[in-house]
C-alpha cells in the first residue's frame, strides 16, 4: 500500500485518473478488456471527471461493475448510485457493458446475478472511497473481513447515513435508507489494483483510524493496507491528522 499527500483536490484527482487510465489501457491491450469496479460518491467528483476526459481509452472495451447501491432506491433518484454512475461514467465515455445494482429489485435476485458475473474473471483496478465511520463500499464497522460473497446485504449505520445527508444526496436521515446491497471486503480486494480516492477534512478522522491504528474490522478501510497494489490519495485535510510516522512509512512523493 501507498499514501499519496497533495494539496488539493483537483490535483489528487488528476494524477489519480492517470493511474487508473494507465491500468484500464494495459488490461485492454493485453486481455482485449478492461474490468474495472467504481464507487460512488462526493469524494470521486474530481477524479471521475479527470478519467473520463482522458485520452487514449477504449471504453467500448471496459466492462463496469457497481460497488454498491441503497435497498428500495429508485435508478432514477438524485442519490442513486446507479443514477451517479449513469451520469458520472456510462454517460461520458459511451461504455456499453456495465452491471449496476438495481435497487428496486429484489436484493437476492441482484446479488446472484452480479456475483456471477464479476466472478467469470478478475476486475483489473477498483476505484473505492473511504467513508466518515471508515467504511470500504458499504462495509461499515464492524464489517465482515471474512465473508467470501462478492456481494452482500449490509445494514447501514447511523454514522454512515449522517454522511449522506451531511453531503448532499437526502434532506434529512429519515429518507436514507437503512440497508443497501454491497461488495464485500474481500471481493474488493481480489482486485488486481486499487485507486482510493479520500479528500477532505471530513475523512481524516477515519483516515487516521484507518492507517495509524491496527488492522480491524472497526476500521474496515484499514484492510487496505494487505493489498499489495492499493494505492490512498488524499489531501491536506485528509491527511492532517496521520501521525509522522505513517507518512514517513508510507507516503510517496506527490
Amino acid at each position: 500500500m501507498v499514501l499519496r499527500v497533495f494539496e488539493e483536490r483537483k490535483s489528487l484527482g488528476q494524477v489519480a485518473a492517470v493511474q487508473a487510465a494507465t491500468a484500464i489501457r494495459d488490461a485492454t491491450a493485453k486481455r482485449g478488456r478492461a474490468r474495472v469496479v467504481a464507487a460512488s460518491a462526493a469524494s470521486q467528483f474530481e477524479f471521475l471527471e479527470a478519467l473520463t476526459a482522458m485520452p487514449g481509452i477504449d471504453w467500448k472495451r471496459v466492462v463496469l461493475f457497481h460497488l454498491d447501491e441503497y435497498i428500495g432506491l429508485p435508478m432514477s433518484h438524485p442519490a442513486s448510485f446507479c443514477n451517479f454512475l449513469q451520469e458520472r461514467v456510462i454517460a461520458k465515455t459511451g461504455i456499453t457493458e456495465h452491471h449496476l445494482l438495481n435497487g428496486e429489485e429484489d436484493p437476492a435476485d441482484v446479488i446472484y446475478r452480479t456475483s456471477q458475473l464479476i466472478s467469470m474473471a478478475p476486475i483489473d483496478i477498483a476505484f473505492v472511497g473511504i467513508g466518515e465511520n471508515g467504511h470500504l463500499a458499504f462495509n461499515d464497522p464492524p464489517a465482515d473481513f471474512e465473508v467470501e460473497e462478492p456481494y452482500i446485504v449490509v445494514n447501514l449505520d447511523e454514522a454512515c447515513r449522517h454522511q449522506q445527508v451531511g453531503e448532499g444526496w437526502f434532506k434529512d436521515l429519515a429518507a436514507v435508507p437503512k440497508r443497501a446491497i454491497s461488495m464485500s471486503v474481500r471481493q474488493v480486494l481480489k482486485a488486481k489494483e486499487i485507486v482510493a480516492v479520500v479528500p477532505g477534512s471530513r475523512k481524516a478522522q477515519a483516515i487516521k483510524a484507518c492507517f495509524d491504528g491496527g488492522i480491524s474490522p472497526m476500521a474496515p478501510a484499514s484492510i487496505l493496507r494487505t493489498h499489495a497494489n492499493a494505492t490512498i490519495y488524499l489531501d491536506r485535510e485528509s491527511a492532517s491528522l496521520l501521525s509522522p510516522a505513517t507518512l514517513s512509512a508510507f507516503t510517496a512523493t506527490a
